[in-house]
């Protein structure tokens, strides 16, 4: 054991107390696809005398602005980079999520975002739409860019992305899928085409790069092309283990197929 003297104890409590704020800091991580509220949670949590609702309140405010929002959106919902930051005692919620619009920028000029309406044909406000969806719904890094051609497909031919993630934007965490599928709001991707309104996470740099760089569509020597018109397309994607790997397909009956197997597995209800 360690023996503690009241001396030592007391000096060190003195010092603590000596810090003056803008010396002292916490480090605070937000992980990959963490909501604005949820941040906002993650933040007071690790700095009492930051307030979860004043942090909220601005993100969605149009106080602070970023590059790739648009003149008409005030929420920065999407374009707060999650990563571990060090939060100093002196810092306000505003001084917070300027420095996190500013990574996002940061890591948007790194990956190319500006160029998104030439890379994939949208502008990279949207790019970042598509990124919060592939976070929410990527659960290995293997399947993200191939969730991304799927959605850039499914948009190219008019269909409903029909995203699960979507559904749950902001809605309480015992909803049930049946009931947020019925429900008629802009982020149900069952029951309105393209993307939704906003971004529905905060997606990371992984996210980004796959909705920049979609994969490619299976070659014509790919079991899921066999007997599939030209061209062959990923256009469905299913869970289809334990570990979070989808199976994807190009057609209606494959995706059927895929979905009875993760029934089987267990996977789905």
């Amino acid at each position: 054991y360690y023996l503690i003297k009241p001396r030592d104890h007391i000096g060190n409590i003195r010092k603590v107390l000596a810090t003056p704020p803008s010396q002292t800091f916490v480090k605070v991580t937000f992980p990959e696809g963490f909501t604005i509220v949820q941040m906002g949670d993650r933040l007071a949590s690790s700095s009492p005398h930051l307030s979860a609702q004043r942090f909220v309140e601005i993100a969605h405010a149009g106080e602070v602005q970023s590059t790739f929002q648009p003149t008409d959106e005030s929420s920065l919902e999407g374009l707060l980079f999650p990563d571990t930051y060090q939060v100093s005692g002196e810092e306000s919620e505003t001084q917070v999520i300027k420095t996190m619009v500013s990574l996002m920028e940061r890591v948007g000029r790194q990956e190319g975002l500006a160029d998104a309406p030439t890379s994939v044909g949208v502008s990279p406000y949207r790019a970042l739409i598509v990124a919060s969806l592939i976070e929410r719904e990527a659960k290995i890094d293997a399947d993200r860019a191939k969730i991304a051609r799927v959605i850039y497909n499914r948009m190219a031919s008019g269909m409903m992305l029909q995203i699960d993630a979507s559904l749950y934007y902001n809605a309480p965490a015992d909803a049930l899928f049946s009931d947020l599928k019925a429900l008629d709001t802009p982020y149900n991707t069952y029951l309105y085409k393209g993307l939704p309104p906003t971004p529905i996470a905060n997606p990371g740099r992984a996210s980004i790069k796959a909705a920049l760089g979609p994969a490619a569509n299976p070659a014509a020597s790919d079991p899921i092309c066999k007997n599939v018109p030209k061209p062959c397309r990923y256009l469905f994607y299913v869970l289809s283990d334990a570990n979070g790997a989808h199976a994807f397909a190009a057609t209606l009956q494959q995706h059927e197929e895929n979905v009875a197997k993760a029934r089987e597995a267990g996977l789905l209800p």
